[in-house]
């Protein structure tokens, strides 16, 4: 079984001082540490971002994909072995714009995997340009008369397009972090956590002051069932578009969205499964008399 001692590697993280990714950071390990599983047992996929310099700092099989592409590879990993509990790590301008497409397509093939997003609404790694998740009139380097469009809503798209868990977090609160992880790992099938990760050095809009004055957890409000997909998709939408109100205009819920039990996967509708692809490269194989051909 895994330590959180175990996981971290000798190279300690560089994200700035405060960076919502340290406590992301240490709230995977933890959770990693009790889920009971072995190095053998999952492998972890990054992005390209500030979140993707975690390839640096866990001790982890996997792989640091492209921008935008961290999914496929994910696919391509969950599919070949599905024995392994494939996580993915991404941020907001990587997995929802770059890699927006996949992350449709991902959702709604509900191929078995943990999909988190560290989203702060900013490029950071770039110096600080406006993402898909910027909010609307936000300015940036990239936008200094504001962002003209509106900002992409990940937890109404995914509701919407199907998606059997999806679940937004805040970096700010670690232990409810950890439990939209745990759940999320248990989940068999594709699980959405969506993290306001707030990025103290591009983004003085949305602060850690600034959530920790509007957020509230779904759990602990009268009435809401997690299991509703059209109250699930009426919150998303009713609770997004008010980015840049005061904290007595509007507040934004974290905790779990939706969530479907006994879910059919991706992974469910390929019977060529039940004999892992990895097994199929098992012996190696003389390719020479190939190669001559060409």
């Amino acid at each position: 079984m895994v330590k959180v001692a175990d996981i971290e590697r000798a190279l300690e993280p560089t994200w700035c001082p405060g960076c919502g990714n340290h406590m992301m950071w240490k709230a995977l390990k933890e959770v990693i540490e009790e889920s009971g599983m072995g190095f053998e047992d999952y492998a972890m996929v990054w992005g390209i971002g500030c979140h993707g310099n975690g390839a640096d700092f866990y001790r982890s099989q996997g792989f640091h994909g492209l921008h935008g592409r961290a999914l496929p590879v994910a696919t391509g990993i969950a599919l070949s072995n599905p024995s392994l509990k494939v996580i993915v790590s991404m941020g907001d301008g990587d997995g929802y714009g770059i890699g927006g497409n996949h992350f449709i397509h991902s959702v709604r093939r509900n191929i078995d995997m943990m999909a988190i997003y560290h989203n702060n609404q900013i490029y950071g790694l770039t110096t600080g340009q406006a993402s898909p998740t910027s909010d609307q009139f936000m300015q940036t380097p990239s936008t200094p008369g504001g962002v003209v469009e509106e900002p992409v809503n990940p937890v109404g798209v995914a509701i919407a397009q199907g998606a059997t868990f999806v679940a937004r977090g805040f970096a700010g609160d670690v232990d409810h972090l950890k439990s939209l992880y745990r759940q999320a790992l248990d989940h068999h099938g594709f699980s959405l956590v969506d993290v306001y990760q707030p990025c103290v050095t591009w983004n003085k809009i949305n602060t850690f002051k600034w959530f920790r004055d509007r957020v509230y957890k779904l759990e602990e409000l009268d009435g809401y069932d997690p299991s509703d997909r059209t109250m699930a998709f009426e919150t998303s939408m009713s609770t997004f578009h008010e980015l840049t109100c005061a904290p007595d205009e509007c507040k934004v819920p974290i905790g779990v969205f939706y969530r479907e039990e006994e879910t059919f996967t991706y992974q469910d509708g390929l019977p060529q499964l039940d004999r892992p692809m990895w097994k199929h490269a098992e012996e190696p194989r003389d390719i020479s008399e190939i190669l001559e051909t060409y």
